[in-house]
């Protein structure tokens, strides 16, 4: 494996994966990771996506020696210009056969435009916007991870299922904010819950959530969901613990928040708080076994949903490159996407799995409620399991999204 940064200069000591005879004279498959290494999508993505696709090249070349990988990684930070620079002259200049991660929406809109036009492979395991597989689909790119919709619906349908019937939202005053928090109470009213009230704050700028948990508090509702995200998700929820919400039994349900997250307000903070996510590292064995070897490359950190998403997405990538073979999937983008819905997804982080027509991987989603001080034993001991969204249930229907791929 060799990795290259986005001036083209060695970061480290070049491995190219595969040693025999074979491997050196094949064609290399170049990967790219396009992220944010030190901003506010750093925690979610950055240097861990980067380890997770080094630990997925890494056991795939046990597999499969006589692949040849080459990994180019870049900072890209938050500007959507500065991703359709790199991902241009990654395709044009430096040959980069498929693009992983891009941490946010407006990113990931922008770049399926580049990847399309290029006819190259665009594998996005960061962003959240469902447009991405309904209106914005498109034919050269995969939405791998989670999406808003599942997020929200799969949070509203747990919650409402166990009894939280009636919701009040705080809404980050944006798009997404939006598309959150109308797809959170289409569910909750499709089950036949009630809405009591929706508070939207502005975005970005505000610290003091104080008058929005008020509202919260007198509207009499068993869940407060919270339709904002990162720091602002985060300030509620340390303001709705000082305003003792959950001991008066109102649950908050956040849908967009991490484990990163969780870890840097505490678990006092954070405790009893549901979320939903398709990845925790401590749910089962094959989880454990990857968090494992990431976190000691990561200074302890336990791997986000979206960087073990990397991995699940590269290891599916490089079984499409040897199933058609690297001069195919560098030539044709669009038949290497044709080609990945048809076979099965399978690996140890998702699971057994497919890809849609609409690009859209789909898996299972998981409820969890965030554990108590006293109830957590080890580091990043913070989640229990409360419910589980099966793969067909947790995403958009493929008839309900719009895209043009999908055929009737």
């Amino acid at each position: 494996m060799t990795i290259v940064s986005r001036r083209g200069a060695i970061l480290g000591a070049s491995a190219v994966v595969g040693l025999g005879r074979k491997a050196r004279a094949a064609t290399p498959v170049r990967l790219g990771i396009l992220t944010d290494m030190s901003g506010p999508y750093s925690e979610d993505a950055g240097p861990g996506s980067v380890v997770a696709a080094e630990l997925a090249i890494e056991d795939f070349a046990k597999l499969h020696p006589e692949l040849k990988v080459e990994l180019l990684t870049a900072d890209a930070g938050t500007k959507t210009d500065t991703y359709v620079s790199l991902a241009g002259s990654w395709y044009d200049r430096d040959g980069v056969d498929a693009i992983f991660d891009i941490p946010f929406s407006a990113g990931a809109l922008a770049l399926r435009t580049v990847a399309e036009q290029r006819n190259k492979v665009l594998m996005l395991t960061g962003p959240a916007t469902s447009d991405l597989t309904g209106k914005a689909c498109g034919p050269n790119h995969v939405h791998w991870v989670y999406d808003s919709w599942s997020f929200a619906s799969s949070t509203a349908r747990a919650m409402v299922q166990r009894g939280g019937d009636t919701w009040f939202f705080i809404q980050a005053d944006y798009a997404m904010g939006a598309s959150l928090t109308g797809d959170a109470r289409a569910m909750v009213e499709k089950l036949g819950g009630k809405v009591l009230g929706v508070a939207k704050h502005p975005f970005p700028g505000t610290t003091d959530f104080s008058s929005f948990l008020v509202q919260a508090q007198a509207s009499g509702a068993k869940v407060l969901g919270l339709t904002n995200a990162g720091a602002d998700a985060g300030n509620t929820i340390k303001q709705a613990a000082e305003f003792g919400l959950t001991s008066h039994g109102m649950k908050i349900a956040a849908t967009l928040f991490h484990i990163p997250q969780v870890h840097a307000i505490g678990l006092q903070a954070a405790k009893g708080l549901v979320l939903t996510d398709c990845y925790y590292w401590d749910r089962n064995d094959e989880s454990r076994a990857f968090a494992r070897r990431f976190a000691p490359k990561m200074k302890g950190f336990m791997p986000a949903s979206t960087q073990a998403g990397v991995y699940s997405a590269v290891i599916h990538y490089l079984k499409t490159a040897v199933d058609m073979g690297p001069d195919a999937v560098k030539a044709d983008g669009r038949a290497t996407i044709a080609r990945m819905k048809q076979i099965p997804t399978d690996d140890p982080i998702f699971g057994k799995g497919r890809i849609r027509q609409d690009g859209r991987k789909i898996h299972d989603m998981f409820l969890f409620e965030v554990k108590d001080q006293s109830e957590s034993k080890y580091p990043w001991d913070y989640y229990r399991q409360l419910a589980d969204t099966p793969a067909e249930q947790a995403f958009r229907p493929e008839s309900e999204g719009g895209c043009a791929l999908v055929k009737s």
